[in-house]
């Protein structure tokens, strides 16, 4: 049976419910991507290098829709529309909607200035596509989640993220949130306990066999004794 990996969007989503809360607004997403990258800091500080997180532009051409990531991207975790500079620069917010709401879209080559973004985390790169198709020059600014230590070949059936990380993220952050909201203080210390658990349960099969450095599935040991 496939593993199914969720998504950026869902582990935040996750993490929010965890500690008691509720994901409603730009703030929320922004503060769960700052403690991820806090996180991910953290866990180079204990020998585990996996992932990292990156910003970047791409210049979006008029009639074009879709476009190709940097080639380590794992996903897309905000997304926002650039117009004008300096003093002027305005970022919209683009809303993240899934393959089925893209389907649905009646009429695809709609022109406009884009307000939804669908993200493809395929096995050979990850593509987004915008919605509507820009109708002039625009930049789309991101932040994305990248792979380190052999993660550069993007999401697919195989996720880049190994899947026993995946508890350990979700927990992670989590506790990360709750230590940030009062009304979530009572669930702090079990948060906690469940993060270092988790971390143990996946770092640990990986310390079976690197005893210098960490690595994911389908990667070689560096510096291995």
């Amino acid at each position: 049976m496939a593993v199914v990996t969720p998504d950026l969007p869902d582990i935040f989503e996750e993490a929010y419910e965890r500690a008691g809360l509720e994901l409603n607004t730009g703030y929320d997403l922004r503060t769960a991507r700052r403690s991820l990258n806090i996180m991910l800091l953290e866990w180079q500080n204990r020998g585990l290098n996996l992932f990292t997180i990156d910003e970047g532009t791409l210049a979006l051409t008029a009639g074009v829709e879709t476009y190709n990531m940097p080639i380590d991207t794992i996903d897309v975790i905000e997304h926002q529309i650039r117009t004008g500079q300096g003093v002027n620069q305005i970022d919209s917010a683009l809303q993240r909607i899934s393959v089925s709401t893209y389907a649905a879209q009646s009429n695809k080559n709609t022109t406009g200035k884009p307000t939804q973004i669908f993200v493809q985390r395929l096995a050979t790169a990850t593509k987004v596509t915008l919605w509507p198709v820009p109708d002039t020059a625009y930049t789309f600014a991101y932040h994305r989640l990248k792979g380190i230590d052999g993660l550069a070949t993007g999401v697919g059936t195989t996720a880049a993220i190994p899947p026993r990380f995946i508890p350990c993220l979700v927990s992670g952050l989590a506790y990360q949130i709750a230590m940030k909201k009062p009304e979530a203080a009572a669930r702090v210390m079990p948060l906690k306990q469940e993060y270092e658990y988790q971390f143990e349960l996946a770092a640990g099969e990986d310390a079976e066999t690197a005893s210098i450095k960490f690595v994911p599935y389908n990667t070689f040991v560096l510096g291995g004794g």
